[in-house]
């Protein structure tokens, strides 16, 4: 027997001949328990976060490959709508549903909304949320609510035929276009609201381009609805309109555009447009007493605000020049009220001359116009290409007298009236046509209806200068002919913003102006005398003179000005809680001037916003990017 056994040692005991007491074994057994569950319980947890990180994942490329593909889809249906094709457009809606229905199915998932309240990135995927559930409104509740009545609003049936417009269908849909307004503003308002700085770059990237998206869909949609609202009963639904038309001429410009030169009264009832009465702003003569304007406006523009219907828009506040206007035309017209007033300018005959195609001249009322037309190179036909030449410039070489000048503005605009009241052309490009031109400040609009005019206040066509609605960051810069002649016709600007900070640490805007002379070396004499105003005015033929207009921001102040870096004393004024300053410049053929005007204690709660006297050149060659990238403390 061996010595183990004679001790009774069984072999599981250990070496020390010693046995652990069952305490200690089941303290040993808890601690290896304890051990057990702490090792499953980290890998229940690291399994539920990679499954929880997979389903992100998973739910974030499902979000990103949705909204790629409805930005990829909304330039397509954008196309068919313009197009007409209303079949085409309501297969890409339907497209369009199912993936913001599955973007936002995936942005409201229970585990990526609670992952949006984890602390440093979960504001990434709250945005990503709200991204996600803004496209699937506006597709649903904006996008797809307007293709219902996709017939209401086919272009054919907002241009005129005949004469006529249908106004009844406009009317009808006004409420859903309202409805989808308010949806794409409300999402506007939700993804602009978020805070980008605590977002990563993949996430904040994205986010900035939808709101970009929206801001451009939000202005389109709230002028449609703006449009809707009034357009029925200015078009007259609710009883007949008189509006006065006045056709601004930029080769003597004006804060607004150029010098109401030809005046035309158009009627409507019931949607039926019709050419009532032609003439000239000169017919009017000069009113004595002027007529009553507001004066602090006076004090900046002179009495011939009230004085001129040439001068009614020195002021580049709309709202004024039509109502002056009004006054004016019904004091020497009895029996006739005006309902309302509207601005536009050869660029916008041209804009509506390339969808309407060429329009024959044919006869003149005015026989001596016809008879003056067939011993010059006018053409007999207007388009596109030449109608701002050949009412701008070359009209004033061939025709001598003035009065027949104005006669022919006239009678030129009246007939593309006639043609764009015949309905010719494509309906979608008239319409596009329209669109480009009030898109330049080109086409201004007032109501003597009160309802209507708080309407067109919130658009671009208000043409107001202060007010409620000219808020932020709001600059201007308007021009003024001092010439007395059309030598405006070749003057070439350029208008930028700059941002910087002063020495004392607050934020200063420079609005600069340059202007060029690009008349011919001998203008004064290869001039006809009416283009260079013959010295009339103190001004040498050929020079042009311009009083520059510097509008600031509310509650600003107007520092100092230079021309050509050189300081200059300038007029200072303030139009309402705008500050408002005034020089001249006088420029001889081929020279070029610089005009800087300073703004100072800006306050800024937007990008700011640059107001331009619209000329024959393109907005987009005139206004040039903001300058400076600042923050001043």
């Amino acid at each position: 027997m061996t010595e183990s056994a004679s001790h009774g040692m069984s072999p599981a005991q250990p070496l020390d001949g010693h046995a652990p007491a069952p305490a200690q074994r089941r303290r040993r057994t808890k601690r290896h328990n304890r051990g057990m569950r702490i090792v499953l319980s980290v890998s229940a947890v690291l399994l539920v976060a990679a499954l929880s990180a997979a389903w992100l994942a998973f739910r974030g490329q499902q979000i990103q490959s949705s909204l790629l593909a409805t930005m990829e889809l909304l330039p397509q249906l954008q196309s068919e709508l313009i197009a007409g094709n209303g079949d085409a457009a309501q297969s890409t809606l339907s497209r369009l549903q199912d993936h913001t229905a599955q973007a936002r199915n995936a942005g409201t998932d229970p585990l990526w909304k609670a992952a949006g309240m984890i602390p440093f990135i979960g504001a990434n995927f709250s945005a990503v949320t709200e991204v996600s559930v803004s496209a699937d409104d506006v597709v649903n509740r904006a996008v797809a609510p307007m293709l219902d009545h996709f017939d209401s609003l086919d272009w054919s049936s907002l241009t005129p035929v005949d004469g006529q417009i249908n106004v009844t269908p406009l009317r009808e849909v006004a409420p859903s276009i309202s409805a989808a307004a308010t949806t794409v503003q409300l999402s506007y308002d939700r993804l602009a609201g978020i805070d980008s700085s605590r977002l990563m770059p993949a996430v904040a990237r994205p986010l900035a381009q939808a709101i970009d998206a929206l801001d451009q869909a939000r202005e389109t949609f709230n002028a449609a609805s703006s449009a809707a609202e009034v357009l029925p009963s200015m078009l007259g639904a609710d009883g007949a309109r008189n509006y006065l038309i006045l056709i601004q001429n930029n080769a003597e410009v004006r804060a607004t555009g150029g010098i109401p030169g030809a005046l035309a009264l158009v009627s409507v009832t019931s949607g039926e447009i019709e050419l009532s009465a032609q003439g000239s702003g000169a017919d009017l003569g000069k009113f004595s007493p002027p007529i009553p304007v507001d004066p602090v406006q006076v004090q900046i523009y002179s009495a011939r605000l009230g004085t001129f219907m040439q001068s009614v828009n020195l002021t580049p506040d709309f709202p004024t020049a039509a109502q002056t206007a009004k006054a004016m035309w019904e004091d020497r017209n009895d029996g006739v009220t005006i309902d309302g007033v509207i601005a536009l300018d050869p660029v916008v005959l041209a804009n509506i001359l390339s969808a309407t195609g060429p329009v024959e001249l044919g006869d003149f009322e005015n026989p001596a116009i016809g008879e003056q037309l067939s011993r010059t190179d006018l053409p007999t036909a207007l388009t596109a290409e030449n109608v701002v030449s050949t009412l701008l410039s070359d009209v004033y070489a061939e025709i001598e007298e003035p009065t027949l000048q104005d006669e022919y503005f006239a009678a030129v605009a009246g007939k593309v009236f006639d043609a764009l009241a015949d309905g010719a052309g494509e309906s979608d490009r008239l319409i596009q046509a329209l669109i480009e031109s009030s898109n330049e400040d080109r086409v201004y609009v007032w109501s003597n209806i009160s309802d209507e005019q708080n309407v067109i206040e919130g658009t671009s066509l208000a043409g107001a200068a202060t007010g409620s609605t000219v808020g932020g960051a709001a600059f201007g810069a308007y021009f003024n002919d001092g010439t007395g002649a059309k030598m405006d016709y070749y003057v070439r600007r350029t208008v930028q913003l700059e941002k910087n900070c002063t020495a004392g640490g607050y934020l200063q805007y420079t609005l600069t102006a340059t202007l060029t002379n690009t008349a011919p070396i001998d203008a004064a004499n290869a001039l006809p005398t009416y283009v260079t105003g013959g010295g009339a005015s103190g001004v040498p033929p050929g020079h042009v003179q311009t009083n520059f207009v510097a509008y600031g921001p509310d509650r600003s102040r107007l520092q100092t000005a230079r021309i050509n870096g050189e300081a200059v004393p300038l007029g200072s004024y303030r139009h309402g809680e705008r500050p408002v300053g005034v020089l001249t410049t006088n420029l001889e053929p081929g020279e070029t001037a610089s005009v800087e005007v300073d703004f100072t204690n800006v306050v800024q709660t937007s990008e700011p916003t640059l107001d331009i006297t619209p000329t024959i050149q393109p907005l987009s060659e005139v206004k040039l990017p903001l300058q400076g990238d600042v923050s001043c403390s």
